[in-house]
Formats: structure tokens, sequence, C-alpha cells
């Protein structure tokens, strides 16, 4: 299943690549750190506008003129030198959580790993020559919820208890 970054960055290249005419550039979508600027930020567009000595902003103006992502955003904003600001429609977040829920509620859309690593997780440990103590208690609670997190994801995990 594809994550909603996945298809940004994918839509946002493909807008990118028909602008420039080029592919050998990254589209470099991340969330924001500021709700206010939405809730993903593209700033790929400043190094391809370096890479192709040109206006930022313009080249931002140009890239957002051909970007469709009006199924699943709000109509993007350009910010300060060609930053392409993206928020999400409730309706979108509202079906792909549904969806999600629908698919399989066990998993909550959270794929199993395809390359599984053996984990070791070495937790509590206690000193057999002193008294046990509630520490001991909240170091095995943490490595279990490592463990079982670990597990969820695909991994085989060898505890050390």
């Amino acid at each position: 299943m594809k994550t909603v970054l996945d298809v940004l960055e994918e839509r946002i290249g493909a807008a990118m690549s028909t602008v420039a005419g080029t592919d050998d550039y990254a589209a470099i979508v991340r969330p924001t750190a500021d709700a206010r600027f939405g809730d993903y930020q593209a700033n790929g567009v400043m190094a391809l506008a370096k890479q192709l000595k040109t206006n930022p902003r313009k080249l931002a103006e140009q890239v957002v003129e051909r970007l469709d992502v009006a199924d699943l955003c709000e109509p993007p904003e350009i910010a300060g030198p060609g930053f392409i600001n993206l928020r999400l429609k409730p309706d979108y977040v509202a079906g792909q959580l549904l969806r999600i829920n629908a698919d399989d509620s066990e998993r909550l859309g959270i794929d199993r790993t395809t390359q599984p690593k053996k984990t070791v997780v070495d937790f509590s440990s206690p000193n057999i020559a002193k008294e046990m103590h509630v520490g001991h208690l909240r170091s095995t609670i943490i490595g279990d919820a490592i463990c079982r997190i670990t597990e969820f994801l695909g991994h085989p995990v060898i505890r050390q208890n």
C-alpha cells in the first residue's frame, strides 16, 4: 500500500518532469514542522531551479499548474522562494482511515516488512545477587513492548530476559 508521502512524491515528480523535461532530480516531499504551512512541503523545485538556472518561484508556479492532487489535497500554495505547501483534504484523510479499517483492521494499514531481520532484545536482566525492585519491572515492560512492535512489523525476535 502506498503512503500519502509516496503518492505526493510521485505526482510532484511527474509535474516536475513535465516542466523540466528531465528526471534526474528528487521531488523531496516532507511532512511540515509547522501546521500553518500545511501537512506536507515539497522543496525539490529549489534544487531543480538551480540545476536549470531559473527562478525557483516561477518554476514552482509552473509545477503547481501541472500538479494533479485535487483528489487528495487542497489547492497547493507556493511559499517563500519556491516551497510548495500541501494540505490534505479532510475527506481524503477520512476515506483513507475508513479504507484501512475496512481492509485489515488488525494491521491498521501497516505492512509486514519484505526483508525481515533477526533482532535480539536484551531486557530486564536483574542481578540475581540483589533484590528485585520496580525498576526491573519497568525495563521488562519496555523490552516486551519493543519485542511486540518488532514482531508486528514481521521481524523474528530473540528475547533475552
